[in-house]
């Protein structure tokens, strides 16, 4: 009968708060926010056609920030890289009805070489540096379904118009990966 109390002494003790005391919760260091990378084509527009990874294949650079804007019958996309403001490359698609031969006449820019295997018509050229970046490469070609695109890169200041001339044989290799008619 002793044991019977004494468990029950026990059990009302442990019951109210009396039994041995609860540790204090051990505080854990804040984790870092954990970083999730976005594909260029989640912000619309033309970025629909851009993949970062392919980016960085064709042009030896890493871009992981996208921004796109639609205006009547032109979609743009302009890709940087979070921490620096150049290089920087943009994407315009606008539909057209042209065609090669308005193309050739009214758009290939003076001083542009002609390129083959890339829509019905197509050119490269590099521009000169401006006032807040360096020299710039330009590929622009007459698409297949009634669509003139433009990829332009803008180089770094105090990059040479030699690079821009190199950046711009990379984006006509790009330019072919593009698929323009999915927009």
């Amino acid at each position: 009968m002793h044991g019977r109390i004494w468990l029950a002494g026990v059990g009302v003790l442990l019951t109210t708060g009396c039994g041995p005391a609860e540790a204090d919760p051990v505080r854990l260091p804040a984790e870092e926010p954990a970083a999730v990378e976005v594909e260029a084509a989640s912000s619309g527009g033309a970025c629909r056609l851009l993949d970062f990874a392919v980016i960085e294949e064709h042009t030896e650079v890493r871009f992981d920030v996208a921004a796109a804007s639609d205006w009547g019958d032109t979609r743009t996309c302009v890709v940087r890289a979070t921490d620096a403001s150049w290089p920087e490359l943009t994407l315009t698609v606008t539909d057209t009805s042209i065609d090669v031969a308005t193309f050739t006449a009214d758009v290939l820019p003076d001083g542009a070489t002609k390129v083959t295997k890339l829509g019905q018509a197509a050119y490269r050229r590099t521009g000169p540096k401006a006032a807040k970046h360096g020299p710039t490469a330009e590929v622009g070609w007459l698409a297949a379904e009634d669509r003139l695109a433009v990829l332009r890169w803008a180089c770094p200041p105090g990059e040479d118009r030699a690079t821009a001339g190199a950046v711009a044989g990379r984006l006509v290799d790009l330019a072919r990966k593009l698929d323009t008619r999915s927009l």
